[in-house]
């Protein structure tokens, strides 16, 4: 039965989306709402069976599932397993498709089938990607989001949703492009070490690629590198997020700042980091320097912002930063930092684009300026979920972005980058930066909260604003419970991937030379 598991979790959505595309149009926008809800429940619940049946103590992928599909010319196989991190981002994939599901009552009043379907295709491309251990089966379902992203966003958009997509798609495919390319060095210089027998399972090619030259390690993991930057997104292939999240929907936008971004920190720790591990040493302390230059570039732009949808969409940025910053430190902290981060990141962005769109939804307008502020007097129940949401977002103790981001810098302190490698000051000065960021994370968030709540009442909303709904409530509310657990107990989370984290930099520490030792 646990070998079934994950196969369940991959073609149920997949299932759901044909099936919701063929009902019937009589009652269709209830009944596809209802079959959503019900997917995206099973989906919550067998992920839950995951997690419970999950033992962290042992090594190696669990509940592994494999299928031939054929030999020749190259072998490919259906190929599913997972460990401490995609068992993690399983959990959040599966969390925040429910609570989409749940914020598309007004959207989903649109064509509600082909909503609902893309919706259901879009989580199939996600869930795949976090648990493919085949390298052909991990690039078709990473690409396969193009599909399902696009028309969420050009046909249930804002009025520059055409541009916005269209800018999603190229960034996208282009970085899928350069993917491609990678697995292409990978196969080809494979075949020529005598290797047998050829393979594109993800676990044995970690295995493999030390055998290459250094020159053909460095063409492939730049390749891969970035493509996953592009998908993270890191500078300067960022522009296309903060367009497509003015753009899209409110719980288009929730997955794509929770589930999407991680697809690339993934693709970075599953791929570059594990497959090659001596050009991530060489390359460190550049990656934890433009970890750095994200964290502190992207938290100026929030300055300078003023609708709410671009300041949350540069803050995404920002704090998907500290992900390259813990890739690149190479020490067991950092990387556990950036794993926490990745999920801590995924509920809480899921949390303020959600409560942008309840505001939205009343006020019609996401620029600040026109708001005014003054609304916490009509709004309160949306102004403690604000709260509580931009807290964690600028890292307060106690909630879940603190974890992540102390669990980063310590690890980035104590790493061979900041102590041991070729460039030392570097590593020292992009600390300096990223605790600048911090601060200034503070000040945008601050800054927001007063701008939309605090200050007189405007009488031009006066009969235009009310309070959250049940289902909006509910929607607010389970978002923030995990937050404040993520803050209070994280052990819950971090004891299903500590032991995959650890293993990662031990085993590079055996790999890569004394000169760059990895601290356990």
């Amino acid at each position: 039965m646990e070998k079934t598991i994950l196969p369940f979790l991959l073609f149920l959505p997949l299932a759901g989306s044909f099936i919701i595309a063929l009902l019937p149009k009589e009652n269709s926008q209830q009944i596809a709402r209802l079959s959503a809800i019900t997917i995206s429940i099973l989906l919550c619940l067998v992920s839950s069976v995951a997690a419970f049946k999950f033992d962290p103590a042992l090594p190696g992928m669990q509940f592994e599932h494999s299928m031939r599909w054929f030999d020749k010319p190259i072998p490919v196989e259906f190929h599913v397993g997972v460990d401490g991190m995609s068992l993690c981002l399983v959990l959040l994939t599966a969390f925040v498709t429910l609570t989409a599901v749940l914020a598309s009552q007004k959207i989903g009043q649109t064509r509600p089938k082909l909503y609902y379907s893309m919706l259901m295709l879009l989580t199939t491309s996600i869930m795949g990607v976090f648990v493919s251990l085949d390298l052909l089966q991990f690039f078709v379902l990473f690409e396969l989001e193009l599909v399902p992203m696009y028309f969420l966003i050009a046909i249930w958009g804002g009025p520059n949703r055409d541009y916005a997509a269209m800018k999603f798609l190229l960034y996208t495919f282009f970085g899928g492009a350069l993917m491609l390319a990678g697995i292409l060095v990978l196969g080809l210089q494979l075949s020529q070490t005598g290797v047998e027998p050829h393979t594109f399972n993800m676990i044995e090619l970690a295995k493999q690629t030390p055998l290459l030259m250094k020159d053909w390690q460095k063409l492939a993991c730049l390749l891969f590198s970035l493509a996953f930057l592009i998908k993270l997104p890191s500078f300067p292939f960022h522009t296309w997020l903060p367009d497509a999240h003015v753009e899209a929907p409110t719980p288009v936008s929730m997955i794509l700042a929770a589930l999407l971004l991680k697809m690339g920190s993934y693709g970075l720790v599953r791929i570059s980091l594990s497959f090659f591990p001596n050009i991530i040493a060489e390359w460190g302390p550049l990656l934890i320097l433009l970890g750095a230059f994200n964290v502190v570039w992207a938290a100026i732009a929030c300055l300078v912002q003023v609708d709410m949808k671009r300041i949350i969409a540069f803050s995404s940025v920002s704090h998907m930063g500290f992900v390259t910053m813990g890739v690149g430190a190479l020490s067991a902290a950092a990387l556990n930092g950036a794993i926490f981060q990745m999920v801590a990141h995924g509920v809480i962005s899921a949390a303020l684009f959600f409560l942008v769109g309840t505001v939205y939804d009343r006020v019609h307008t996401r620029d600040l300026n026109e708001i005014g502020g003054g609304l916490a007097k009509e709004m309160p129940y949306s102004f403690y979920f604000w709260l509580l949401a931009a807290m964690a977002n600028l890292g307060l103790p106690g909630l879940a972005g603190f974890v992540a981001e102390a669990g980063v810098f310590y690890g980035t302190i104590v790493s061979p980058m900041a102590t041991t490698s070729s460039d030392p000051t570097m590593v020292r000065f992009a600390l300096v930066l990223a605790a600048t960021g911090v601060i200034l994370t503070a000040g945008y968030m601050l800054n927001l909260l007063r701008r939309l709540f605090y200050g007189a009442e405007q009488t031009k909303w006066a009969g235009h604003l009310w309070d959250l709904n049940k289902t909006e409530k509910f929607v607010a509310a389970t978002l923030s419970v995990a937050i404040v657990i993520l803050g209070v107990y994280p052990l819950c989370l971090s004891r299903a991937f500590q032991p995959f984290a650890d293993n990662l930099t031990k085993v590079i520490a055996e790999r890569i030379p004394e000169s760059t030792p990895v601290v356990q």
